[in-house]
């Protein structure tokens, strides 16, 4: 069944993927803490906290933010969606250069980051499986 994008529920779908694939992808050659504020989300109070940690070489999302991120990115529901869930680059960019996204920190590692995250074939079963279970 699926859910809203970044809510409780979708959060333990998506993470009951990810350790469904453990230890099958390639992993992330760039280390990077990145604390994420999606605003606009049709739920809860309208904001919603997250982090994607790639320190242990795999792609970590979860709520909350991380105390020693390298970037906060903030952006609204649809663009943050655009970006994790369709997987659009293009969307990611065009918002950019809108102000829809705005980076404080290390930007540098954000764009390396983009360069770096797996395309291997499990990779993709792994995005395909969120993007079914994501409303």
């Amino acid at each position: 069944m699926p859910h809203p994008f970044l809510s409780d529920e979708w959060m333990a779908a998506a993470r009951e993927i990810r350790e469904k694939y453990a230890g099958q992808t390639a992993k992330v050659a760039q280390v990077l803490k990145i604390n994420q504020v999606v605003t606009g989300v049709p739920f809860g109070d309208g904001t919603v906290e997250s982090s994607l940690d790639t320190s242990s070489g795999d792609v970590v999302m979860e709520l909350g933010h991380l105390d020693d991120a390298d970037v906060t990115v903030t952006t609204d529901y649809e663009t943050a969606k655009a970006i994790f869930v369709d997987q659009d680059p293009a969307a990611g960019m065009q918002a950019f250069m809108a102000g829809k996204i705005t980076v404080q920190g290390d930007m540098m590692k954000l764009m390396a980051m983009q360069s770096t995250m797996p395309t291997d074939e499990v990779s993709q079963k792994i995005a395909d499986e969120v993007k079914a279970i994501t409303a």
